[in-house]
């Protein structure tokens, strides 16, 4: 039976919000409403955090959460998560599911994940997903901090971009515009693929490691789900969107008096 494998990739040292898994957002850190939020998903055989900080393994020690110390050298989540997977205990087959679940997600609901492992569940073909959502505003839309994905009929990814794409001459919703939400699906065989690849010129240039695939004429299918108030977090102004949204989230309260 195929393993569903869940991985928190976080670490200390964002250039635009350094020691951001930590900082508070309505009492709690950012990092532990990830990680309530992803344990409401029932069908996790592991769930576990990826660091490469003290700060954070410590944190999680303390909140009894599974933790696994990687290098510190990863300039991305998904290396980490393979490290991660490479230096656990567990066994694993080349075609079950590891999911990356962002841990500047703290708006992510557990349905996002169960969209996520869908198309892999249904289609042993598919061995990459993403999940995104429509952006349903222009200065989302012109955003650099928020990647858009393009993809065709079939649902199959061909780029991500922090550009404004597809382009058009004025702003609409017509042109169902979409971003990336911080969920990501491999097959463990496909992922380990993934990383043994050098990073590839479009995936440094959008500093977004996806793009490593399409470089290399591979593919992830895309994920749909539809718009809801979410918000990743990358500035301190993300975190105070966040702490203004989240207490009318209808999960808010599964969790923060535990």
């Amino acid at each position: 039976m195929t393993k569903i494998i869940g991985v928190v990739p976080v670490r200390m040292d964002s250039s635009r919000f350094p020691g951001k898994p930590l900082f508070n957002i309505a009492g709690m850190p950012m990092l532990e409403h990830v990680w309530h939020r992803a344990k409401m998903y029932k069908k996790w055989d592991e769930l576990f955090l990826a660091t490469c900080d003290v700060e954070i393994k410590e944190f999680a020690d303390s909140k009894n959460i599974p933790c696994i110390m990687t290098s510190d050298k990863h300039e991305r989540a998904l290396d980490r998560v393979a490290e991660a997977i490479e230096n656990s205990d567990f066994e694993i087959n080349e075609d079950d599911i590891v999911l990356n679940v962002q841990g500047d997600e703290p708006m992510m609901r557990p349905d996002m994940i169960s969209a996520t492992v869908k198309p892999m569940i249904d289609n042993a073909d598919v061995n990459g997903v993403v999940l995104s959502m429509p952006i349903i505003d222009e200065a989302q839309f012109n955003d650099p901090n928020t990647l858009k994905i393009i993809h065709n009929i079939k649902g199959d990814i061909l780029y991500t971009s922090r550009a404004p794409i597809p382009y058009c001459k004025e702003w609409s919703l017509d042109i169902e515009a979409k971003r990336i939400y911080g969920i990501f699906g491999f097959r463990w065989g496909f992922l380990r693929k993934f990383t043994k690849m050098p990073e590839s010129p479009l995936e440094l240039v959008e500093s977004c490691d996806s793009n490593r695939l399409y470089d290399n004429g591979l593919t992830q299918r895309v994920a749909l789900y539809p718009y809801v108030d979410s918000f990743a977090v990358d500035t301190p102004e993300d975190a105070r969107k966040v702490e203004k949204h989240i207490k009318s989230d209808p999960f808010w309260n599964k969790y923060n008096e535990q």
